[in-house]
């Protein structure tokens, strides 16, 4: 029965180890990739750039048509967004004002 238990207490111990040096090893190499490999983007320390997912890029409505593009591909004119540059130009076009009636 002791002999039982002590190859209980061996195993359990000898998966925690793994698990530590594991961990151990998956720190050591994402703290040596992005840095040894010279990567290009800025990050406040190795923790900042594993702990901050990529956030997706907001949707802005196009004054024009209504349809939502990413704001950083959208076109910015007079004040509001677009999705293209047909839509900017066909709105700048738009009587506004006294002008409409």
């Amino acid at each position: 029965m002791r002999q039982l238990l002590l190859l209980i207490f061996v195993f359990f111990a000898s998966q925690w180890l793994f698990k530590k040096l594991k961990r151990a090893q998956a720190a050591a190499g994402a703290q040596a990739g992005p840095q040894g490999a010279g990567a290009t983007r800025a990050s406040h320390g190795p923790a900042a750039s594993r702990s901050a997912p990529q956030l997706p890029d907001p949707l802005v409505r196009c004054a024009e048509c209504g349809v939502h593009t990413p704001k950083s591909e959208a076109i910015v004119a007079a004040g509001h967004r677009f999705c293209c540059t047909d839509h900017a130009q066909r709105y700048a076009a738009h009587p506004t004002g006294r002008d409409a009636r």
